[in-house]
């Protein structure tokens, strides 16, 4: 047995190795798994994938059924409106006070970011490597958002609300060839923050979290 200082470092690189499987598609939504193969994915204890599943049922990450097991949460209406409603109740306050708080030289960077892409998208560059680094900048840009807020708490939320995202959007609506209109309305928003107009900025954010929503559930 680990001794009681191993224990959270344990718990925690279970949890990390089963988040980054779910999100490699290692394990899909909706598939059921059991502890044994839990243990074989992550190389870790039973013991420790058995801690770790009250925190995923908590979460809503998994789900135990009763006669059939473990099963990984599956894509469904329910959880693309829930998820986006959170996603927006959270990121509203938070941009509004990245508007007020961000540096210049933060705002600048981000800018320069998605105009980047966006220039390359528009030269006609359509490469896999881009989509990659597009969708690596879109939940970066979100990611600064919260993490201006400071608060624990609210990060926490998000940090699993956003798996459940990253995971709708593999099932829905994947960045591949949306790259220029993300980039785009991602622009909308950080221009608006430039400005220091904190409406503004919260407007843009809705419009393009509504957009996704929207595009989400119609698939």
């Amino acid at each position: 047995m680990d001794g009681p200082g191993e224990q959270p470092t344990l718990r925690e690189k279970a949890y990390e190795s089963f988040t980054r499987h779910l999100l490699a598609r290692d394990v899909r939504p909706g598939q059921f798994i059991s502890q044994r193969r839990l243990v074989d994915l992550t190389g870790l204890t039973l013991g420790a994938i058995r801690e770790l599943i009250p925190r995923l049922e908590a979460e809503g990450l998994i789900k135990t059924v009763p006669q059939r097991g473990l099963q990984i949460a599956h894509i469904d209406l329910d959880l693309i409106r829930e998820a986006f409603q959170l996603r927006l109740f959270l990121e509203k306050e938070a941009v509004a006070l990245f508007t007020y708080s961000a540096s210049d030289e933060t705002i600048a960077k981000l800018l320069k970011e998605h105009r980047d892409i966006a220039d390359a998208i528009r030269s006609g560059d359509g490469s896999q490597e881009l989509e990659l680094h597009a969708q690596s900048v879109d939940w970066g840009m979100h990611d600064a958002f919260i993490d201006a807020l400071g608060n624990t708490i609210i990060s926490n939320a998000y940090r699993v609300n956003s798996i459940k995202m990253r995971l709708i959007s593999q099932d829905r609506f994947r960045i591949n060839g949306h790259v220029g209109p993300v980039m785009e309305e991602h622009l909308k928003v950080l221009e608006a923050i430039q400005r220091r107009s904190a409406e503004e900025a919260v407007t843009a954010l809705v419009s393009h979290i509504n957009g996704a929503r929207d595009r989400a559930l119609k698939i």
